[in-house]
């Protein structure tokens, strides 16, 4: 079977900007393929791209087999669509905006009545489907956005960073509905900074400066992290690292909450240099253990190879 996505070297200049850079990738049916990145990474023009909602400066995307730009309105019957500003109409109801997008996908009649009755219950709004949404709740505003992007149950599902901001209920819920949709068949790309969240996706986009700068699961990702990293257990976190930092040594240094997690090149070598550096600074530690990579020392690591994220 085809893929469901397919992107090839995807590239969109703003002026001089280039926001992404010939991004390729394929996403199959039924898969759930996560887009992570720091802010200005170009996660969200790349979805934008595969809505049609803005053209590309260069490349292709097909989108459940149509060209997105030769065929855009093929590609939005196809989609649903979840942007990361939030896209209901605040001074309508709730039924209204249900109502208001079951138009725009042509959803009407005992088909409406089925869907409807569905979106409320899943979002938990059947007592307030008069509610004006504004009032809503972030959590319950977030759940109505995604029951109206699959009014038309569409095959192919983009979500901008869905459950940015939304409580843990509502997160657990959202996930709980994705995975649901994944094993009936829908493709899903999903953009996140929760890095959980990215452990639940089958498929990992990572992308820094407009590029994509890794793409696996997030086992083959850890995997391919072959220098050892080794957890410190400082008395001062904050310090350690800034002792560490000015090694040549140590390639890379970050902090993980009151542990400090060093790259290396030599596990040996490199757990006596961050001995001896934190002595020389006066800083007391615990222990020095080499770690499994979490998915976290990927990201961090992968960014700052690539030149570190967009100040700003």
């Amino acid at each position: 079977m085809s893929d469901a996505i397919v992107a090839r070297h995807l590239t969109k200049r703003f002026g001089t900007f280039t926001a992404v850079d010939e991004v390729s990738f394929t996403a199959r049916r039924g898969e759930i393929l996560g887009f992570l990145g720091p802010n200005g990474a170009g996660k969200t023009t790349t979805i934008r791209m595969l809505t049609g909602l803005i053209t590309p400066s260069e490349g292709q995307a097909e989108v459940a087999g149509f060209d997105v730009q030769k065929t855009p309105y093929e590609v939005r019957q196809r989609i649903g669509y979840m942007s990361q500003q939030f896209s209901l109409y605040l001074d309508l109801t709730v039924t209204e905006n249900i109502n208001f997008f079951a138009g725009l996908y042509a959803v009407d009649g005992s088909r409406l009545s089925a869907r409807r009755d569905w979106l409320l219950g899943w979002a938990g709004l059947e007592k307030r489907r008069k509610a004006m949404t504004a009032e809503l709740p972030l959590g319950l505003k977030q759940r109505l956005a995604l029951g109206c992007a699959l009014l038309h149950e569409p095959p192919i599902l983009l979500l901008d960073e869905p459950t940015s901001g939304v409580d843990p209920l509502s997160r657990r819920a959202f996930w709980d509905l994705i995975y649901l949709l994944a094993t009936q068949g829908t493709t899903i790309l999903v953009s996140t900074h929760y890095l959980e969240e990215a452990e639940y996706c089958d498929r990992l986009a990572l992308m820094n400066r407009g590029r994509l700068v890794a793409l696996d699961t997030a086992v083959a990702l850890r995997h391919d992290m072959n220098a050892p990293i080794l957890a410190v257990t400082a008395d001062d976190a904050p310090a350690a690292v800034r002792a560490l930092s000015s090694d040549a040594e140590i390639a890379d240094v970050t902090m993980f909450g009151r542990v400090v997690h060093a790259v290396v090149s030599d596990e040996a070598a490199g757990r006596n240099r961050v001995a001896e550096l934190l002595a020389d600074a006066g800083i007391g530690y615990g222990s020095i253990d080499r770690i499994v990579p979490s998915l976290e020392d990927v990201f961090v690591a992968s960014i700052r190879r690539e030149g570190g994220a967009v100040s700003g």
